[in-house]
């Protein structure tokens, strides 16, 4: 592909035997989507994560044991040549509904978030780059407050500490961060500590500011974002901040995703209901003031990414089945208007490959 363009690869809810994740070029100047192609043979593939080394991709297949058909994730291999995606190797995840898979700095250890199953399932890499047998699974206990969402654990991602060392889990059941160590020697996941959310919170993402010292956390059910103090040598976390996303508003909402630019400047936040990005300025310290609130192009914005130069925001707006392309501006503005849509019936995620 030509340096001016990216490839994007973008996942979502499809019987096998249809396209699940598709393939586009993004024009890195204009933002103009081209559509590649697609590759059927997942169920559901509604997370996708890329391999450290570039040409391997990692598909959730969020089903359940209860449709017949267990949670899994699977190995393709990327070839930029012809810009397609082959099937290489299936994996069973642990749980049921799989809806996240990580991986370690060195590519080595993949975790899988499994949301129906209450559990995290750790599968190793082999020596040919595809994913081994299911090698551990941390099952998660326990209940909170909202009657319809937090009767059962739910985990909902994960992140790799930069040594490798820690594993931080997201449980949007139970309200709690959970950190493992990464035990690489006997491939296991053994508790190393927890950090409780606030009641109801319903933490669901989260990213690492680039000091590696400071988390940020979506709190789905309270539209929130938690900053977290984070001690890389005891593997600790302590809240610094809450703030909500919606700037006083009330209406019906469910925070979904959040990333941060390469500057640290701005963190930005998805709105499924209010169906906005919410535009964080990030301060010295990395706490955060919410500069303002911009219109995510579609309905319910499930995932999203940025481009590689920060110019653009690439939105996957599940309900009205479309890609979006919006322009990052400079000023408070922030985001502009759509400059490009692309169908994906039932997008989940988008993620630069």
């Amino acid at each position: 592909m030509a340096s001016e363009h990216v490839l994007l690869l973008a996942g979502s809810y499809a019987a096998a035997d249809q396209p699940g994740i598709y393939l586009f070029a993004l024009t890195s100047t204009t933002g103009e989507l081209t559509p590649l192609g697609a590759c059927a043979g997942v169920t559901n593939p509604s997370f996708l994560a890329l391999h450290p080394g570039g040409d391997l991709v990692l598909a959730t297949s969020e089903t359940g044991a209860g449709d017949g058909n267990p949670g899994g994730v699977a190995t393709l291999r990327l070839d930029r040549a012809t810009q397609t995606l082959a099937i290489l190797g299936w994996q069973r995840s642990g749980g049921d509904w799989p809806c996240h898979v990580t991986l370690d700095p060195r590519g080595a250890w993949a975790v899988v978030a499994n949301y129906g199953g209450g559990s995290l399932g750790l599968l190793s890499l082999t020596a040919e780059g595809v994913l081994g047998p299911l090698r551990d699974v941390a099952q998660h206990e326990g209940r909170s407050v909202d009657p319809e969402r937090q009767q059962h654990p739910h985990p909902h991602a994960s992140i790799v500490s930069a040594d490798g060392h820690f594993v931080i889990a997201t449980d949007l059941g139970i309200d709690q961060l959970r950190i493992y160590t990464l035990d690489t020697t006997h491939g296991c996941l053994t508790p190393h500590s927890h950090t409780l959310a606030r009641r109801g919170a319903g933490p669901r993402h989260l990213c690492w500011h680039p000091n590696g010292r400071i988390l940020y956390v979506a709190n789905e059910l309270d539209n929130t974002i938690a900053v977290y103090g984070y001690d890389p040598g005891k593997g600790t976390l302590v809240e610094r901040q809450i703030i909500s996303t919606l700037l006083g508003k009330t209406s019906a909402n469910q925070v979904a995703d959040l990333h941060l630019d390469k500057q640290a400047s701005r963190l930005y936040v998805s709105n499924r209901g209010d169906n906005t990005i919410a535009i964080f300025g990030v301060e010295r310290d990395g706490s955060l003031h919410l500069a303002t609130l911009k219109p995510c192009g579609g309905n319910w914005p499930r995932n999203f990414t940025l481009s590689p130069e920060g110019n653009f925001l690439i939105v996957a707006n599940q309900y009205s089945g479309e890609l979006v392309v919006l322009p990052i501006l400079e000023h408070d503005e922030a985001l502009g208007e759509p400059i490009a849509r692309a169908k994906v019936p039932q997008i989940a995620c988008v993620i630069v490959a």
